[in-house]
């Protein structure tokens, strides 16, 4: 099914990520646009960096991010992107309980048909690097390995995924997806979900840089990589190659 998963570049940021739950946010706005002019199958990624002048994923105390305090505005957040039209909302700050929240606020406001589709085995990598740099949402202080997974740790990834689903989730996602295909096959038989995988900007930008560099052939490292993902259980691929997928499907 054609798809976008928008994120959101506001014009300021501020400590609380306040422009998140804007009504005339830049992602409230795509939405509304998107679905006005297209039959796109529209989802929402729901975090908070995108907006916090500091650029970690929660609100923050010092150099602490704050979990419990954070799960509020997350599920005004998630309200406003469906009150626009989002389809599917997809929480990916990794905030322990954050589906819970975001689960009972949109049910509260009369979106309990609004799917989640959530981020639950995210890991603290470096692939996120390309996209980090085009978003500008580096951090200022730290890093996110506090609330993003440790790339050694395998189990760590079904704990949450199953805690994610115990709380609502109708659809679960490894990120990113090559380096963790492992996990991918163990989340889809483990619990049999919906279950999407993420070719990160690190992952597209490799392959990219190769083929302009001719080490690689574009079209066909991405095709294979991408059955790789589809093969270890993925029904769902995120990746930045999703145009030019569709012009060969086309062709």
């Amino acid at each position: 099914m054609p798809a976008v998963l928008l994120f959101g570049l506001p014009s300021t940021k501020d400590e609380m990520g306040s422009a998140a739950a804007d009504p005339d946010g830049v992602i409230q706005k795509a939405v509304r646009a998107i679905k006005e002019c297209t039959s796109l199958l529209v989802i929402t990624d729901l975090c908070l960096c995108e907006y916090t002048s500091h650029g970690h994923c929660g609100l923050v105390r010092g150099e602490r991010v704050l979990n419990d305090e954070t799960l509020p505005l997350l599920g005004e957040v998630a309200v406003s992107q469906a009150q626009a039209g989002a389809d599917i909302v997809a929480p990916s700050g990794m905030m322990d309980h954050m589906v819970r929240a975001i689960r009972t606020s949109l049910d509260w406001e009369g979106f309990a048909d609004t799917p989640i589709l959530s981020y639950s085995a995210k890991y603290a990598s470096t692939f996120y690097g390309p996209f980090r740099e085009a978003a500008q949402s580096g951090f200022a202080f730290g890093d996110r390995r506090g609330y993003q997974m440790d790339p050694a740790n395998f189990a760590e990834a079904l704990w949450e995924v199953q805690l994610d689903i115990e709380e609502g989730a109708d659809m679960v996602m490894v990120k990113p997806a090559m380096p963790y295909l492992d996990v991918l096959r163990a989340v889809k038989e483990m619990f049999g979900m919906p279950t999407a995988a993420y070719q990160v900007s690190g992952e597209y930008s490799m392959i990219q840089a190769a083929a302009e560099r001719g080490w690689l052939d574009e079209r066909a490292a991405f095709l294979e990589s991408l059955m790789c993902i589809k093969r270890a259980g993925a029904d769902m691929i995120i990746t930045y190659w999703a145009k030019e997928y569709a012009r060969q499907c086309e062709g």
